[in-house]
């Protein structure tokens, strides 16, 4: 089976870090460009393992990754609530903080989904199609012979799949066509719920705030 592409996770990767260069220094830990600097030196080594056949161990450096942002995005919009009381930020600088952080759930959920369905990307790649475990695709819904109409042949997702659910997901607070099916991904896929529409809500309440 051919392999998955990993070029477009290490882009979700730096792109959340560069993010957090863009946002306030109030809503990141340290220093804006720390995450950045963290993402860029974890992604290296993954790649380079991911090259070299050590699977295994970039599977657990890229959740350890993955942790970090998913943490970072958590505290980002604690500290989000917290400053909307004081209303010392400019409804730009809100805009601006509340749209990134938003982005960042679509890609670090993404990343969550990828990394974790069917044993991530490489226990994927070892089979023969994909079988439904964590989402249940529409294309698992179709017969084998519609798959071939449709030139799907034995169809197995990648990212831009994952990336698909994960911006459904912070757009519509729940599934549309693909249904979580394991327990782990429907308590992913609430969190994630609950970080969009938190932030939602913060744009809406601050938007009335100012008119």
């Amino acid at each position: 089976m051919r392999a998955e592409p990993r070029w477009p996770t290490v882009i979700a990767v730096l792109a959340v870090g560069g993010i957090y260069v863009a946002i306030p220094d109030y809503l990141s830990l340290g220093p804006r460009w720390l995450l950045l600097v963290v993402m860029v030196a974890l992604t290296i080594p993954i790649v380079a393992m991911h090259r070299v056949g050590l699977a295994t161990q970039a599977r657990w450096l890229g959740i350890v990754s993955n942790s970090i942002l998913t943490l970072d995005l958590i505290w980002s919009v604690v500290l989000l609530v917290q400053a909307l009381p004081a209303h010392k930020e400019p409804p730009g600088t809100l805009l601006r903080s509340a749209g990134g952080l938003w982005i960042s759930n679509i890609l670090v959920f993404a990343l969550w989904y990828w990394r974790l369905d069917a044993g991530g990307p490489g226990e994927r790649e070892q089979r023969e199609g994909h079988r439904t475990e964590a989402f249940l695709f529409p294309h698992f819904m179709m017969e084998e012979v519609e798959r071939h109409q449709a030139q799907l042949g034995k169809w197995s997702p990648n990212f831009v799949d994952y990336l698909f659910i994960a911006f459904n997901t912070s757009t519509a607070f729940s599934p549309t066509d693909t249904a979580p099916v394991t327990r782990w991904a429907k308590g992913l896929m609430m969190l994630q719920s609950l970080i969009s529409l938190t932030i939602v809500v913060l744009l809406a309440a601050r938007a009335v705030n100012v008119l």
